[in-house]
């Protein structure tokens, strides 16, 4: 056991304690002297990349996507509507509020995003690029410059697609890279960690797409209004989900309700929707969605589902 000498005498600790003593002063230093300058050598790059980028995009990053999450859960949780609609839902399921309130911090903070400019135009380019590269010869078949180039700068612009693969949100960002950068609605597939802290940190936001709780649904609504009011680009797909067959499937207007919800012409900042097609020759998930075309086809492991996928690139 480690000796401390005190003046003429020694205490004897144990070595656990001397041990946990040791981490917590390394800890502290770190919180008190590294970590700040860390912090501040961070925030300098990435406003380097804002100010950087915002000189070529032709949508700049909006105030509200580099907004810390924290603040954006604060406005959500104390928006009026969101409020009036936790009140009714405390009286009809004869709940406590502060147990309401707690179910709406919840749904707030896994909507909210957290948008890393860094990521996003370092990391989440460079990714998108070479693996869309890696896997397909990409190609723009069409692309309207007049009618875009019209487009008022300062506008909500809402890109709508159809949604053949799991690969839209990867082609989609890369391309649009050099005008804006994008935000998603993501479904709760990709809530794994660490996945669901890049998908969020590159501005995409999660969604329960089978939820018909009306407090969440309310939060839902509110984030994406205020972030359509606020002149975020974003990206829809009007199916609400993967096609299984290659065809369009019913479109759902859930999201395009939210963003013209309470909408003032003349008041309210122009939205602009922007139809893309993706069409691909052949879809690294084929194999396992025609399978889920058969109700009575036999459940395949993830294993399966990678390995298939796989061969259709041998």
């Amino acid at each position: 056991m480690p000796n401390c000498l005190v003046m003429d005498s020694s205490i004897t600790l144990p070595y656990w304690l001397f041990f946990l003593l040791l981490v917590t002063a390394t800890l502290l230093v770190l919180d008190r002297v590294l970590l700040p300058g860390f912090r501040w050598y961070l925030r300098r790059r990435v406003n380097r990349v804002i100010e950087e980028v915002n000189t070529r995009l032709d949508i700049e990053i909006r105030p509200f996507q580099l907004t810390r999450k924290q603040a954006l859960v604060d406005q959500l949780i104390f928006d009026d509507k969101v409020v009036a609609v936790m009140k009714e839902y405390a009286v009809e399921n004869n709940m406590p509020r502060e147990v309401v309130q707690s179910k709406v911090l919840r749904y707030a903070n896994e909507i909210a995003p957290s948008f890393n400019a860094y990521i996003y135009f370092r990391f989440g380019y460079w990714f998108a690029k070479t693996l869309g590269r890696l896997l397909y010869r990409v190609r723009v078949g069409f692309h309207d410059d007049g009618g875009l180039s019209r487009v008022d700068p300062d506008a909500s612009v809402v890109f709508v697609m159809n949604h053949r693969s799991n690969m839209d949100y990867v082609l989609v960002s890369f391309l649009a890279a050099e005008k804006t950068a994008l935000s998603y609605a993501v479904g709760e597939w990709a809530r794994i960690w660490p996945l669901q802290t890049l998908i969020k940190s590159m501005g995409a936001f999660f969604v329960r797409r089978n939820s018909r709780n009306p407090l969440y649904r309310k939060v839902l609504e509110r984030y994406v209004n205020l972030a359509t009011r606020a002149g975020v680009p974003q990206a829809v797909f009007l199916e609400g989900g993967l096609t299984r067959d290659g065809r369009l499937r019913e479109p759902k207007q859930g999201f395009l309700d939210y963003m013209l919800r309470d909408y003032q012409l003349g008041r309210d900042r122009d939205i602009v929707f922007v139809p893309v097609g993706i069409n691909y020759d052949r879809v690294i998930e084929d194999l396992s969605l025609v399978r889920k075309l058969d109700p009575g086809v036999t459940r395949r492991s993830t294993w399966f589902v990678l390995r298939t996928s796989c061969l259709l690139y041998t």
